[in-house]
């Protein structure tokens, strides 16, 4: 802890939201370690909580309000830290800033405090493509030798944690969320080098608008200031220049063109090229040479829960794309594995509505799609309606089951759900977890 321990010891902070991901108890455990006295709050319960409450009960200075929270947690503090998923209008950071006490975010204080230690800040934000770009970015700056660290909305990392790990000349990459850039805004700072890959209808049961979408997003641009870099995709270029010049961002946009076509990459689809032209534009902004791009990019096999190859049976490959939750993601799987006529395609999807519109899916499925199996939820009940011929299953084991069933050589299963994970999984690693147990058990 050499270095950041002052910042905390013997502060009084407060965690606002703990979670099950793993993030907020490493949050916690470096707290501690640090030496503050750390308050964690959360609405759900101890039994809900039970096993990230169970990684920290070991720690004398980690106090627990559960299942509700109390006003003084956010009066008698020094710091409240917000979790992702905690509305900024919520009362409890109300009480917070009215009683003088600073709000902010895990991966927003580790890009500050890695910063001001002579980091090097790079963030990725965008609906669609920020988690591929990120971990592209990684991959190629660890081949070229660079230290890097990865962070942000990263499964099971704590960025705040990182900070011990980081030297002068380092590189951060994070991906970012609009929520987690929300702690950006109130730092008033944005990455050295941001990448917005695209903005498209997402999270509409959390915001009221795409205005207020798009505001939430932009701080990764926001606060940069002469010298950084802002690679933009070209759907959102428009939007973003309107913005930019707005708020007066003495920074050039870079909209980079199709990557050359004699470059190899092991991920498919048209969009994942592009997700890899965003990539080495943002490498080229960190000094890196086309050679060594190039190089990288093409040794690059892609992120789990993304258009992940997991196996192949009897002829039928299987992809898992967990993390498709919006309908465009879907779609675009959806025309990344299509092959000429044959609807060879046999898609797992479904699940809770955000509030999106199916139509555009609902086409690419009956272009493309053998068969459909759909998990129960708010959205399946919408999507049913459109896709009469589809089967609800009340859960994933028997949808693969049926996926298997059905499928004959040359077909591919593809798990790419299109809607979020509430009700019927913990959250989105769990629907990950349990699709590649099943998986490995028809293997």
């Amino acid at each position: 802890m050499q270095g950041f321990e002052p910042l905390f010891r013997g502060k009084k902070i407060t965690m606002l939201g703990l979670g099950l991901l793993g993030r907020g108890v490493g949050d916690a455990e470096f707290l501690a370690l640090c030496g503050a006295e750390v308050t964690v709050t959360d609405t759900k319960t101890e039994s809900e909580l039970a096993e990230s409450v169970g990684r920290l009960k070991h720690f004398a200075n980690i106090t627990f309000h559960l299942g509700g929270h109390r006003e003084e947690d956010f009066t008698n503090a020094d710091l409240v830290i917000k979790a992702a998923g905690v509305r900024l209008d919520s009362p409890e950071v109300a009480v917070a800033l009215s009683a003088g006490v600073p709000v902010s975010m895990s991966t927003a204080l580790f890009a500050k405090y890695a910063s001001e230690a002579g980091v090097k800040i790079v963030g990725v934000t965008g609906t669609r493509g920020k988690s591929t770009i990120s971990h592209m970015i990684f991959h190629v700056l660890k081949s070229a030798g660079r230290r890097v660290h990865l962070g942000g909305n990263v499964r099971g990392i704590s960025t705040l944690a990182m900070l011990p790990e980081v030297q002068p000349g380092d590189v951060a990459v994070l991906e970012l969320d609009s929520w987690q850039l929300q702690g950006f805004g109130e730092l008033e700072m944005s990455p050295h080098v941001a990448v917005f890959t695209n903005l498209m209808p997402d999270h509409q049961n959390y915001y009221t608008s795409m205005d207020e979408y798009f505001a939430d997003k932009a701080n990764i641009f926001r606060f940069q200031h002469p010298g950084d870099a802002l690679v933009v995709g070209h759907s959102v270029e428009d939007r973003v220049r309107a913005a930019s010049a707005s708020w007066r961002t003495p920074v050039d946009l870079t909209v980079p063109g199709d990557l050359p076509k004699d470059w190899q990459l092991n991920i498919p689809g048209g969009h994942n090229r592009y997700n890899a032209s965003l990539a080495s534009s943002a490498l080229l902004a960190l000094g890196l040479t086309a050679d060594a791009i190039h190089a990288g990019l093409e040794t690059f096999d892609g992120v789990e829960g993304r258009l992940q190859l997991v196996g192949e049976k009897g002829g039928v490959k299987i992809y898992n794309d967990n993390n498709a939750t919006t309908p465009e993601a879907t779609i675009a799987a959806l025309r990344a594995l299509h092959e000429g006529e044959r609807n060879s395609l046999i898609l797992i999807a479904g699940g809770s509505d955000k509030g999106l519109d199916l139509t555009e899916l609902v086409s690419e499925i009956q272009k493309t799609c053998k068969a459909v199996m759909l998990l129960a939820g708010t959205g399946t009940d919408t999507l049913k309606e459109k896709l009469h011929a589809a089967e609800v299953f009340q859960n994933l084991n028997t949808a693969v089951d049926a996926a298997f069933a059905v499928a004959t050589p040359g077909d591919t299963i593809l798990f790419s759900p299109a809607f979020a994970s509430f009700g019927m999984f913990k959250n989105e690693y769990d629907r990950n977890d349990q699709f590649l147990a099943l998986i490995k058990l028809h293997l």
